[in-house]
């Protein structure tokens, strides 16, 4: 009896049998989730469960896909609008413009009196002042002799403050009478002028009602505003429009080397009347661009094709997510009985989303580029694939995709364990 009694002493684990109390047992630790708990495992059965319906996955990634292609040819034929307009005010090589302040745009511009051209040379640190006319007239095809409006720019070539790529090569040719030059990155159906001046040399063409010696190839580009251009001097400008000379649409200034064109153009606007405007090159172009901006429809409409095309792609996002949970809603409520939350359930959901945006982009992306080209080619227009231009696309389709997911995810709470009993 007595080793029986002392049987409890030789238990140290089992002190209540002493009555004392159990020693207390340290919890364990739980570990803090880690990427692949919170990212990887419900990315991997976000894409398992799209993976098993075939269909389905292939009509969300068309879903995206257009809804990146309508952005990106949005955008671009946006981006194309604001290149090719500014095209003729940026081939300019001056420090500061001279405008009228009622010009809204290079088209369409009021004129300026030709001597303040004359009185801004006053000033010590301005060393050419060169009058630009511009104007539209008629070029006959050499080949199918139709007729298409083209823009006139006359200016004296020989000065220096305006130069175009080819033009200075030419200066002396365009002095004289009925001479001109013509932009070879025109629109085709002006003709082959190009081709045709490399194979010929100097010939004549109809511009308007005169016969005129073609002696010369400059690089502009065609705009939304014309089509084509032809460069002359500013007699020939002049006897082509029956233009007087004593106004002139524009005036380039050249600095001298070193000057400043912020401290002269304060001393400028002191020195000339108030119906002059003046601007550096960069201001003028960016006063085209805001023209065409927000002066015209165009702009806004190119902004809200964008807009409904990522309404479109988030529809049909929402639409596939919306019935993946629905066929899938049993399993859901299985998983919130096996301990799964609320919150892992949404990352399921949100990262479907996301694989969608990616898989959806990708040949969204390369449909893009391809057509970038063939449109460009096509319409001469600026169309090129920039990378800030494919970062913001993809952020915006990102974005579509996640609030879709965001509006899809309200259907989880129909997946109610109890109603699996």
């Amino acid at each position: 009896m007595n080793e029986i009694a002392a049987l409890p002493k030789l238990l140290p684990w089992a002190p209540e049998r002493n009555g004392g109390a159990p020693p207390e047992t340290p919890a364990a630790a739980k570990p803090s989730p880690g990427l692949a708990d919170l990212v990887l495992l419900p990315l991997r059965l976000a894409w398992r469960q799209l993976r098993a319906e075939k269909s389905r996955l292939l009509a969300a990634m068309a879903g995206v896909m257009f809804a990146c292609v309508l952005v990106f040819m949005q955008l671009g034929f946006r981006g194309a609008l604001f290149d090719s307009a500014t095209n003729l005010l940026g081939a300019m090589r001056a420090d500061i413009f001279l405008v009228h302040p009622m010009t809204d745009a290079s088209f369409r511009p009021e004129p300026l009196p030709r001597a303040r051209a004359f009185q801004a040379l006053a000033d010590p640190d301005v060393e050419i002042a060169v009058p630009i006319y511009l104007s539209q007239s008629t070029w006959r095809n050499p080949e199918t002799g139709r007729r298409r409006a083209v823009q006139l720019i006359g200016l004296d070539a020989g000065a220096g403050a305006v130069t175009f790529p080819g033009l200075e090569g030419i200066a002396e040719a365009l002095k004289r009478p009925d001479t001109v030059a013509f932009d070879s990155r025109s629109r085709p159906e002006f003709g082959p002028i190009g081709q045709l001046f490399a194979e010929r040399g100097a010939f004549d063409v109809q511009l308007g009602t005169r016969r005129v010696e073609l002696v010369g190839i400059v690089e502009i580009g065609p705009s939304f505003g014309a089509d084509g251009n032809v460069v002359m001097s500013e007699t020939n400008f002049q006897r082509i429009t029956q233009r007087a000379a004593s106004n002139t649409d524009l005036v380039a200034l050249k600095l001298r080397e070193g000057a400043d064109p912020a401290a002269v153009r304060g001393r400028l606007r002191a020195l000339l009347p108030g119906d002059v405007e003046i601007m550096t090159h960069a201001e003028l172009v960016a006063h085209e661009r805001a023209y065409w901006e927000n002066g015209t429809p165009i702009g806004f409409i190119f902004v809200f094709g964008s807009l409904m095309g990522l309404v479109v792609g988030m529809v049909i996002v929402y639409q596939i997510l919306f019935s993946d949970i629905a066929s899938h809603i049993a399993e859901y409520a299985t998983l919130k009985a096996m301990g799964y939350s609320n919150f892992y359930l949404t990352r399921v959901v949100m990262g479907s989303a996301m694989i969608l945006a990616v898989i959806g982009f990708i040949p969204g992306f390369g449909l893009s580029w391809f057509l970038y080209d063939l449109v460009g080619k096509a319409t001469f227009l600026p169309l090129h694939m920039q990378p800030e231009r494919a970062l913001t696309v993809f952020l915006m389709i990102f974005s579509m995709c996640a609030i879709a997911g965001i509006f899809a995810v309200r259907k989880l709470r129909d997946a109610n364990p109890a109603d699996m009993f």
